[in-house]
């Protein structure tokens, strides 16, 4: 699904008026470039003097977009720091601009041949030495769909000055709304003209910073509605948002009679409901190709259901379009989502239409109660929903891809459209089953087989890897990823075990043989009984402010048995870990019979993310974690 986001051009699409020559450095470039490198801008690669937005707004809604823009450059790597004019086949670039001011004072124009297409029209600006000014200017014409203006005023640089302004047409209404930043007071500086300044803002830096969010949901941002969702009230603005989705797609579900008999003879004989939807969404998964062409409006808007079952083939809107199609043609209904697959990029307080991926939520009926449902959300109706993503092709249905959970999502349902959030699913819906049986030699080697069964979301990650992978590639990959734990193994097999159906477990057989495993300390032999996996982070002492990112739910255990060398003892074993705390917990225990050490885990998940006052109970469960992966059992001779 497309947001905000560029196609891929030949530059000769580009207007012959796109690059101007010859023309002085502006006024207001030049007042711009007397700003001072303030203090906190002096660890950046560069920093932003000013970034200027002035949105023309004309009777029918359609805008044009100016933007003025001055970048200092402070670090060498940053001299390629390009100015960048997104498009597409909708759009046109009325004019693209660029000045060097160099430290000495010469200036220096971007010529036709310094500007590029890749997927947008960037520059790459001549003399762009440290200390050098980049000037930039661009106007474009947006489409006539485009009625939202996504304000990104923080990123990787940190800002000095930016400005976003919005010239209405008089008696044109507007909204707004601001993520991950205190609103500011706009300014109508004319009639229906209106005008935000903000000023000093750092950069996002999470270069250092453990378990984060995804970088555009912690990034400060504000969106200005001069189209249908200009209403006033949270709700209101996501309810016309999700109509303005609604009303974008109507038709294009609507079951052609091929369609229909092949709905038909996927459910004839279905037990119950959830039998039904498992084999209409595995016949999606496994016969609709993903495939993405994105231009104008195609960004938004789906294909004719008719037209993705006769093509086998369609990007996330396009496989959302048949499934409904094919669920209404056996009587069950179901929506278009509006998702984005960064968590928390979509957030409830803030009505926007941003967003990269289309999933469905599928009604159920409220006689239907089936264990095997665990992705449902309840609307403010009333009404269950299961979400499902039919572009991932290997998450079954009843189950969510990981990354979506915890997420919002816009339920397109006419004028009961809403903002939902999308569930958190048990720790059981996700996991690692993993058993070991090995033997250590009298000379540190240790050899032995696991067993693996991965079930949920990790299941689905290794059937995409069978995919696309061959046999060597998984060796080497398998070899790479075991020698993290075990440095110098050889991979002596492998196999894969893939069920057909998609809510059975994926499972992985492999052997080994590990080099030194176990270590002489004198007459004593160290031995590591957690064999296999790591989870611990590392996560440092400093204050924490940015949440914290747990990934996915889930549950993960693991038994292995080591079967000593003869002529030795276990004469010292770790103690057991127990953390329970109310999103994780880690118990880890070590048992000795005869001469066989036995090691088992089990760590859960129960949450998606924690704020960032949890972080000393973080830190208490990865330093209890690390205690227990570092332990070591001590042998002696007999």
């Amino acid at each position: 699904m497309r947001v905000v986001a560029a196609v891929l051009l030949s530059a000769a699409a580009l207007p012959a008026v796109a690059k101007d020559k010859s023309l002085p450095v502006p006024d207001w470039a030049l007042a711009a470039a007397k700003t001072p490198t303030p203090d906190y801008a002096r660890d950046s690669g560069s920093v932003v003097l000013s970034d200027e937005y002035l949105e023309t707004i004309d009777d029918q809604g359609r805008a044009t977009e100016r933007e003025r823009e001055v970048i200092r450059i402070l670090e060498p790597e940053a001299r390629q720091t390009p100015c960048v004019v997104g498009y597409d086949v909708d759009e046109r670039i009325n004019y693209f601009r660029e000045w060097t001011i160099a430290t000495d004072g010469k200036v220096f124009q971007a010529k036709d041949t310094d500007f590029m297409d890749k997927g947008e029209d960037t520059v790459h600006p001549p003399a762009a030495d440290v200390g050098a000014t980049i000037v930039c200017e661009s106007e474009e014409l947006l489409a006539p769909y485009e009625q939202e203006k996504v304000w990104q005023f923080q990123n990787g640089v940190p800002f000095v000055f930016e400005t976003l302004e919005v010239d209405l047409p008089v008696g044109r209404a507007h909204s707004e709304s601001w993520h991950e930043f205190k609103p500011v007071k706009g300014d109508e500086v004319a009639p229906n003209h209106w005008r935000w300044e903000i000023r000093d803002v750092p950069e996002l830096d999470l270069r250092d910073v453990k378990a984060h969010p995804d970088f555009w949901a912690l990034a400060a941002r504000m969106s200005v509605t001069w189209g249908d969702a200009a209403v006033a009230g949270t709700d209101n603005e996501w309810r016309a948002w999700g109509m303005w989705c609604a009303r974008l797609q109507e038709h294009r579900t609507d079951p052609t009679p091929e369609i229909a008999a092949e709905a038909q003879q996927l459910v004839a004989g279905a037990p119950d409901f959830y039998t039904k939807v498992k084999n209409i969404t595995e016949y999606i998964q496994a016969n609709i190709r993903y495939f993405v062409v994105e231009r104008g409006i195609g960004g938004y808007q789906s294909h004719y259901a008719g037209e993705v079952f006769r093509n086998r083939y369609g990007d996330c809107k396009d496989k959302t379009a048949l499934l409904i199609s094919m669920l209404q043609a056996v009587g069950i209904q179901a929506y278009y989502v509006p998702v984005d697959d960064r968590r928390g990029l979509v957030d409830p307080n803030a009505p926007s239409s941003i967003g990269d991926h289309m999933i469905t939520a599928i009604e159920v009926p409220a006689d239907v109660k089936d264990a095997r449902l665990e992705a449902m959300v309840t609307a403010k109706d009333g009404k269950r929903y299961l979400i499902f993503d039919p572009t991932d092709e290997r998450t079954p249905a009843g189950n969510l891809p990981s990354e979506l959970q915890g997420s919002y999502g816009i339920l397109a349902d006419g004028t009961d459209s809403q903002v939902i959030a999308l569930p958190v699913l048990a720790p059981d819906a996700n996991g690692t089953d993993r058993n070991g049986t090995f033997t250590l030699s009298a000379d540190g080697v240790l050899t032995g087989k696991v067993n693996t069964a991965h079930f949920g979301p990790e299941g689905a990650d290794f059937r995409s890897f069978l995919k696309y992978t061959d046999d060597k590639e998984r060796h080497e990959f398998w070899e790479v990823y075991v020698a993290r734990d075990l440095p110098g193994v050889s991979l002596d097999s492998f196999s894969f075990v893939q069920p057909p159906s998609l809510d059975k477990p994926m499972e992985f057989h492999y052997s080994v043989t590990v080099p030194q495993y176990a270590h002489a300390a004198g007459p004593l032999l160290l031995v590591r009984p957690r064999v296999i996996g790591e989870d611990s982070i590392p996560f440092d002492e400093h204050p924490r402010s940015i949440p914290i990112d747990l990934d996915a739910t889930g549950r993960w255990r693991d038994s292995f048995d080591i079967t000593l060398p003869p002529g030795y003892v276990v004469d010292e074993t770790p103690d057991p870990v127990d953390v329970d705390m109310d999103f994780a917990s880690y118990h880890s225990s070590i048992s000795v019979k005869g001469n066989v050490v036995h090691y088992q885990r089990e760590y859960v998940v129960r949450q998606v993310e924690l704020p960032a006052s949890r972080a000393a109970d973080f830190r208490k469960l990865e330093g209890a974690i690390l205690f227990d992966e570092k332990g070591a059992v001590v042998l002696k001779k007999q």
